[in-house]
Order: C-alpha cells, then sequence, then structure tokens
C-alpha cells in the first residue's frame, strides 16, 4: 500500500529568526578588531595575519601649537643670522667712513696747527727783533753820551769810504762834536784834505762827507737804519717816535748807496 508523503512544513525565513539577533550591519565602531576573509583560509592555505587597527591610531592628531613654535623658533634663528650679518656690514661700513672722516679732521687739524703755529714763530721773531732793537738802540744812545769821542773814529771810517779821487771834500758835523772829531780825526782830515764843518741839522754821533762825486751819509739815523733792517725790522731812532716797527722787505737790508752831489 502506498503511502501518500506529505510536504513538509517548511519554516518561513522570518520563523527561524531568533529574537535579538541583528538584523543589520555591524558599525566599525562597535567593532574592537576585525580581519579580512581569504578563501584560502578554508582550503588550509596560509591564514593572514590580522590587520588590526585601533580606532585611537586611525589619525594621529596634528600638534598645530608645537608646528607655530618650531616655524617662529625658525624664523627667528634666519632673523637673527640675517640681522648680524648686515650688522656686520653696517658696522664695517661705520668704520671705515668713521676712520677717513677722523682721518680728515686731524689732518685739517694738523694743517691748521702747523698755520698757527707758523705765524706765531714768525710774531714771537718779530717781537724778539724789535726787543733786541730797542735794547740795542738804548745801548748805543749811552755809548754816545758816555763816550762822546767815539764821532772821530765814525768821521775817519766815512772819510776812508770816499774814493781816493775824490776833490773838494767837506765833513759836517754837529756843533758839539767838532772839537771831537777835529782832534780825534786831524791825521785822515789833512791827508785828505777835507774841511770840517758844522751843522746843527746832524744828529750827534754822526757825520756827513760830500764831494765831487758823491755823498757819504754816515748820520746817526741812517746806520741805525741800516742796523735795525738787519735784524728784520725798523725801529724809529728820534726818542720823541714811537717805538714803532714794521715788517720790511730784504731790499731794505741792503746799505744804500751812495748819491751823486
Amino acid at each position: 500500500m502506498m503511502t501518500s508523503s506529505k510536504p513538509k512544513n517548511i519554516p518561513s525565513p522570518n520563523e527561524g529568526a531568533r529574537p535579538g539577533s541583528y538584523a543589520r550591519f555591524i558599525p566599525r565602531e562597535e567593532l574592537d578588531s576585525f580581519a579580512a576573509w581569504n578563501p584560502g583560509d578554508l582550503a588550509g592555505g596560509p591564514v593572514p595575519q590580522p590587520n588590526v587597527q585601533r580606532a585611537a591610531e586611525e589619525a594621529p592628531k596634528v600638534d598645530v601649537a608645537a608646528q607655530l613654535k618650531a616655524r617662529l623658533h625658525a624664523a627667528r634663528q634666519a632673523g637673527y643670522q640675517d640681522g648680524y650679518r648686515d650688522g656686520l656690514v653696517a658696522l664695517d661700513g661705520f668704520k671705515q667712513s668713521f676712520a677717513m672722516q677722523t682721518s680728515s679732521q686731524i689732518g685739517a687739524l694738523l694743517h691748521s696747527l702747523g698755520t698757527e703755529l707758523g705765524g706765531l714763530q714768525q710774531d714771537m721773531a718779530r717781537t724778539l727783533a724789535i726787543a733786541a732793537t730797542n735794547l740795542a738802540r738804548r745801548i748805543v744812545r749811552t755809548e754816545l753820551m758816555t763816550q762822546p769821542e767815539l764821532i772821530a773814529t765814525v768821521a775817519h771810517e766815512a772819510l776812508d769810504t770816499l774814493l781816493l779821487s775824490a776833490r773838494h771834500i767837506t765833513l759836517r758835523v754837529h756843533p758839539d762834536d767838532h772839537a771831537l772829531v777835529a782832534l780825534g780825526a786831524a791825521e785822515v782830515l789833512a791827508a785828505r784834505g777835507a774841511r770840517l764843518l758844522t751843522d746843527a741839522a746832524i744828529t750827534r754821533g754822526g757825520c756827513l762827507v760830500e764831494s765831487d762825486i758823491g755823498v757819504i751819509d754816515a748820520s746817526i739815523e741812517t746806520r741805525w737804519r741800516r742796523a735795525a733792517a738787519s735784524l728784520g725790522c725798523d725801529v724809529a731812532w728820534d726818542a720823541d717816535a714811537p717805538a714803532e716797527a714794521t715788517a720790511i722787505d730784504a731790499s731794505d737790508i741792503n746799505a744804500e748807496q751812495d748819491t751823486p752831489a
């Protein structure tokens, strides 16, 4: 006897579902670890190492403050180096400029000092010449007062200066010196055939020789002027005139030449 087979009751897909089972994909955040599946796992092949990734290790956080600090430090170091280099260049330029300016100032100062010292030396030499001339004038006046007979020597020298060919010779002296010259220069007067005359316009201590070929001025003023000129100054002999000194040229130092009568 044939038995009829009844179809088995096939549970619906929803019946086999257990309560509490997941009916959705599991979020990645809820997984501690996972590994990718390979078909070789069932065939007994090499099992790959699981690729474990921690949520905390996914992406390390960037420390922006540290980066800014590092960049700021690098910028400061670069600025320091640039500033130090520029400072050295500026310092070298300042040294050269200062040295040139100082050298120029020192040169100008030395030149000015040399000029002032030269002028001071000239003034000192002129002052000493004037003082020496004034002192010499006092000494000469004292000698003329204490030794008036020196006029005879002056007259003798003046006649000897005259050329031997001179004729019509006349010797003029101060009236107070007439007797002294007549006594002290009698021989030379007789030898030259000269006449001795008095002239109040002639200062004591001097004389004037006249002849047919020229005149010899041996007055005290002329002789004194020549002596003062040799010292580089011109001091008046006259006691009543102020003792003024002026610079004179070298040509004035030369002795005066005889002038024709």
